[in-house]
């Protein structure tokens, strides 16, 4: 009899430690949620609300001949003293202004230039541009790489939250009322109850690929990856997305870092600017316009970045992008890379990015992400309301820890997948386990508001 009724014992168990970690996953991760859910929201827009910024610039007063491109590109130059040009923007439109970014360290400017009287219509740092703000608000709440760790910490227990509230949701022979969809019925606590995990149902695979699509951005995971991948690589590993803010910044410094002439400049206190021939822009803008690049495409002089002028297409639908290798002397295209050639990991990648920005398909794209974000709400809102519904005074409201502390090889083998896929979540919970066996179950009166002591 014993040995029949243990598996449903452990069965019994596994839900229960389940339950309690569901509940501390999310009390720790509903903030950052709500915060990743709202910024992540507004960037799905970025195309159409850089459009509408952008439109005092994009449809110019034009009587006359263009400048050259190498002219527009001194005008910003010089709009910007001792910075280097970075890239030159194809113009989105034949009335529309240059966009020219010029750079100088960590620092990249965007000058906006009047096409046929070089006038300089604005200069803004990257860095302040509305939906660039919003991007690092999103990615590493404006901390730099440590940000970048506490929203990859939060990414990780959110994921945790998804799958043990899939577990708990998990129908055990009952019907689909309050499983596929709310029972109206029953009263408040019932709704509330079916409202969250119903709407936990219809979005957890959607949040999942958003959360997991964007770790390879985040600076510790996108580093162990990228770390991963040049074990046993004799080159350089390239990619196209930089991970964490102070792997950004490298790249721009680079980029920044035009050839030869420019230190020779600083040594000699001389305007970086001036002592480089962008003549080349003139044979090469024409060039890459032929090629039908997807917008934006941007064409930058050597630097420490690439030997070579190069053209790329920067657009957020990934699998459209190219890159292009060029001759600036003869104004000729040496070699061109699309993105089928790139390596599969960066196409898988390059695809859930595009994805998870909401580019990848359209505006059903924008949509879907747009209700990914709201339900992630409406599921962080209604477990806020459980929570209180149910709170007793006195005690945080965390299920009761179980005497036993055994769990199934089934559960124990799950934590440690994700301890290994997940390294932050991994340390973090190790970190955690140690706190409160070590610590907290030594406080009587914090055991007790934590819900630490066994119930039977």
């Amino acid at each position: 009899m014993n040995a029949i009724a243990r598996p449903d014992a452990k069965r019994g168990l596994d839900y229960r430690t389940v339950w309690r970690w569901h509940f501390y996953a999310g009390l720790f991760c509903i903030p950052f949620v709500l915060w990743l859910a709202a910024t992540g929201s507004i960037y799905l827009f970025k195309p159409q609300i850089e459009r509408w910024l952008d439109r005092p610039y994009d449809h110019l007063a034009i009587d006359g001949p263009r400048a050259q491109p190498s002219a527009q590109a001194a005008a910003a130059l010089a709009a910007v003293p001792g910075a280097a040009l970075n890239a030159y923007e194809l113009p989105p439109s034949t009335d529309a202004a240059a966009r020219v970014l010029v750079g100088e360290g960590e620092r990249l400017v965007r000058v906006y230039v009047h096409p046929q009287t070089l006038a300089i219509l604005k200069v803004v740092d990257e860095d302040t541009r509305p939906m660039r703000f919003i991007f690092r608000l999103h990615g590493e709440l404006m901390l730099g790489d440590r940000g970048s760790m506490i929203v990859e910490l939060a990414a990780s227990w959110t994921i945790v939250m998804l799958l043990t509230g899939l577990f708990l949701w998990w129908p055990r022979g009952r019907g689909v009322a309050g499983i596929v969809y709310p029972r109206l019925r029953g009263g408040a606590r019932v709704f509330w109850r079916d409202l969250h995990a119903v709407t936990g149902l219809w979005i957890s695979v959607f949040a999942l690929f958003l959360l997991i699509s964007g770790l390879p951005w985040a600076a510790s995971w996108g580093g162990l990856l990228k770390e991963v991948r040049s074990l046993g690589s004799t080159t350089v590993v390239q990619q196209d997305w930089s991970s964490g803010r102070a792997s950004e910044l490298t790249e721009r410094r680079a980029a920044n870092a035009a050839a030869g002439g420019e230190h020779a400049a600083h040594r000699m206190h001389v305007d970086a600017s001036a002592v480089r021939d962008y003549a080349a822009l003139d044979r090469l803008v024409p060039l890459v316009d032929a090629q039908g690049l997807a917008a934006p495409v941007l064409i930058a002089p050597p630097s420490r970045a690439a030997a070579t002028w190069t053209a790329r297409s920067d657009a957020q639908n990934r699998p459209l992008r190219a890159n292009l290798e060029l001759d600036g002397a003869n104004g000729t295209i040496l070699a061109r890379s699309d993105f089928a050639q790139r390596p599969l990991l960066d196409r898988i990648v390059g695809i859930g990015v595009a994805a998870h920005e909401g580019q990848l398909f359209g505006w059903p794209n924008q949509a879907l992400g747009a209700f990914t974000a709201l339900g992630l709400i409406l599921v962080s809102s209604s477990a806020i309301v459980l929570w209180w519904r149910r709170r007793l005074r006195g005690v945080l409201g965390a299920p009761r820890a179980h005497a036993s502390q055994s769990m199934s090889a089934l559960l124990l083998g799950g934590i440690a997948l994700l301890a290994l896929l997940l390294p932050l979540f991994g340390l973090s919970l190790l970190a955690m386990l140690m706190l409160e066996r070590f610590a907290l179950r030594r406080s009587a009166r914090i055991s007790h508001f934590l819900g630490l002591r066994a119930a039977d």
